[in-house]
């Protein structure tokens, strides 16, 4: 139906052509917005008037056409009589919703009093080509929002003004740091070492340099060291960078502000951080109290304060002063029978703790203060107790919505802590912070008492604007291509086409790559794994219709350096692809095995290969598990019932990502489909498997 509507407005294109008038000039002329004439009417009722917009509604009626225009200020109603145009009227019979006009004429009320231009000349500024969304009401498919936000902007008065809610927002804090004394600087966004938050990076590559790079994970570094430099108060507002997973509450690219305040101490930044938000809130909204889903959120201050400690005892009966060891918290959790995520280290169980009991229960602005060293590796030590921190965190609708300390700036005590969190990383854990020796060369030079505070704009923009996702205040979320985009279209996938499937082929066949598995891996479990990994792939590509070796390939040589890798995660699949690429293993391939240890190669998951590939060996795990809790432990007894069950609990599914498996629906194939056709594969091959 588009591309029939589309046509016709290509052929009204071409009788415009034909009228020998440009369908895109350069110029237009206004002397009025549509929003001055509708307030002013009577101060221009009397002169020549000259609007431009859009055209919202057009109501041709014979001779005559009412029409609606509308530019960033409002929308008003035009009247077109051809006695008035004479022949400008065969171009007014071309004109369509959507096309933008310039529009000279008077002023008059019609009948039912509405302020009206009537038109005495009209120009063409711009014909469309594609219709408005549903005959202009709007777009009801929320990726489609995100996905094309100008329609979205264009169809929902919301939407455009939520966003210059966010710029009046943004206009604000600025405004309240530079008349505080804060200087507004700019820092790298690529860098060598990434740090000032826990989170796993983006890598990219710097030809020239011929260097990988980061991008920045938080502003804070980079920012103390120009604290170090000689600045005293300093802030900056900029994109970061984070390679973690979607949800309402979470993006890899987001806004931060971030400022640092020299001789100051985390006592200081109480009364300041309640200021700078009621300021910017009540600027913004009018009124410090906002209504969020079912909730009233009251930010007149003073805010309580909360001690981080005592509070997880209240909540949950576990005191950090005597479970100070992972081994300790980890029997005190079990015993309590709480659920947490299965994790590397300490401060990470202390902080996912906290994060399922504390956290979701601190509905109103409040401060959370003297956190554990463990999970502050960048701030200053309490004088009276030196397992927690000079720190804090503004707590609002369950969510952290700000965070500052009195910076560390004792270079020893940062380089431990440095090196702590450098051993965290090399036993896996992936969000751990790395080891920054030019930072630490900085502050060896001396960094003053500093006070520093952060805080996430869109997080706490769709708190404000009661928003369902943080999706929402941003313009171009970051979504994932559609297949049937131009640039898809541009570059196909080496798996799409008969022909590339057969070269791939030619390139690495199954003896080789099986010889290969046998050469690499020695653990007889990771054989089975791979070889039931391969299995799952060739299921899947044969419903998929893709290429059955080629996948089964890739599934099968995808952990060929797990053996090698154990204590070196951050170089799992890097090395598989060094192996494979002696072989000219075509790129598609080698990206899915390296995207299926995204959280270390920072490469993501792109194609149908890549995410075949990385819920498939998930899925192999536990479909194994499943069926060694079976009371014959016989992979022919499993039901696709009982894989989808254990897959819901945590403490079962704890090592398997239930995220990358429910990806597989991405590809067309719902998850039921997905498990039972894995167990079928496997069980044809349960001789090799064992099971």
């Amino acid at each position: 139906m588009q591309s029939e509507l589309r046509q016709n407005r290509i052929k009204k294109l071409e009788e415009i052509k034909a009228l020998n008038i440009d369908p895109y000039p350069a110029y237009a002329e206004r002397t009025n917005t549509c929003q001055e004439i509708i307030n002013d009417f009577d101060k221009f009722k009397d002169q020549k008037n000259i609007i431009v917009g859009r055209i919202f509604l057009f109501r041709p009626f014979g001779k005559a056409t009412f029409a609606q225009i509308g530019d960033e200020t409002g929308r008003i109603q035009v009247y077109f009589k051809e006695e008035n145009l004479k022949k400008n009227y065969d171009l007014v019979r071309k004109l369509d919703i959507g096309d933008f006009i310039q529009a000279t004429g008077t002023l008059f009320l019609t009948k039912t009093k509405e302020k009206t231009v009537q038109v005495s000349n009209v120009k063409l500024l711009t014909k469309s080509i594609l219709p408005l969304p549903e005959k202009f009401h709007g777009l009801k498919n929320e990726e489609e929002r995100y996905r094309k936000r100008y329609l979205d902007l264009i169809s929902n008065k919301k939407t455009f003004d939520l966003f210059k809610k966010r710029t009046q927002f943004v206009n604000s804090i600025r405004s309240f740091m530079q008349e505080s004394g804060f200087m507004e600087v700019e820092t790298p966004t690529l860098e060598h070492i990434p740090g000032g938050a826990d989170a796993t990076p983006f890598v990219t590559h710097h030809n020239a340099l011929d260097i990988d790079l980061y991008l920045r994970i938080s502003l804070e570094l980079h920012l103390k060291r120009l604290i170090v430099g000689g600045y005293e108060k300093i802030f900056e507002i900029g994109k970061v960078f984070r390679n973690e997973g979607i949800s309402p509450q979470h993006l890899q690219e987001f806004t931060m502000m971030e400022y640092y305040w020299a001789y100051a101490t985390w006592k200081d930044l109480i009364g300041f951080t309640e200021n700078f938000y009621t300021k910017i809130i009540n600027d913004t909204f009018g009124t410090l109290k906002i209504k969020y889903k079912d909730q009233i959120l009251d930010f007149t201050t003073p805010w309580k304060q909360y001690d981080y400690i005592e509070l997880i005892k209240d909540k949950t009966g576990i005191d950090l002063n005597k479970a100070n060891t992972f081994e300790k918290l980890i029997e005190e959790i079990r015993a309590k029978k709480i659920e947490v995520e299965n994790v590397i280290g300490y401060g990470r169980l202390v902080d996912n703790l906290y994060k399922k009991t504390v956290r979701p229960s601190l509905i109103q602005p409040c401060f959370l203060i003297n956190q554990p060293v463990a999970i502050s590796p960048l701030a200053k030590k309490n004088e009276n107790n030196q397992n927690t921190t000079q720190r804090l965190q503004v707590l609002i609708a369950g969510s952290e919505l700000g965070n500052g300390f009195s910076e560390l700036n004792d270079p020893l005590d940062q380089r431990q802590r440095f090196e702590q969190q450098a051993k965290l990383r090399k036993e896996g854990d992936t969000e751990a912070q790395m080891m920054d020796e030019d930072f630490v060369e900085a502050l060896e030079y001396g960094m003053p008492p500093t006070a520093g505070f952060g805080v996430g704009i869109d997080r706490l923009l769709a708190i404000l604007t009661n928003s369902e996702n943080i999706r929402d205040v941003i313009f171009f979320p970051l979504m994932r291509p559609e297949k049937n985009n131009l640039e898809a279209k541009s570059k196909p996938s080496k798996y799409s086409e008969v022909e590339e499937v057969k070269s791939m082929d030619s390139v690495i066949d199954r003896k080789t790559a099986w010889e290969l598995l046998k050469q690499n891996v020695k653990t007889e479990n990771l054989i089975k794994h791979c070889l039931a990994s391969e299995a799952i792939m060739k299921a899947l590509a044969k419903k998929l219709n893709k290429p059955e070796q080629a996948w089964g390939i890739t599934g099968l040589v995808h952990d060929l350096d797990f053996d090698y890798t154990k204590e070196k995660p951050e170089k799992h699949a890097l090395m598989t692809a060094d192996i494979l690429n002696e072989y000219e293993v075509p790129e598609d391939m080698i990206d899915a095995i390296k995207s299926h240890n995204y959280e270390n190669t920072g490469i993501t998951k792109k194609t149908d290969l890549d995410f075949a590939l990385s819920a498939s060996e998930q899925l192999s795990g536990l479909i194994v598990s499943a069926t060694l809790v079976l009371p014959d432990k016989k992979l022919q007894s499993l039901k696709p019932e009982s894989v989808l069950k254990k897959m819901k609990e945590k403490s079962f599914a704890r090592n398997i990502s239930r995220e990358d498996i429910q990806d597989v629906e991405k590809l067309g194939i719902n998850l039921d489909e997905f498990v039972a056709l894995a167990i079928k594969s496997m069980q044809e091959i349960n001789n090799d498997l064992g099971l």
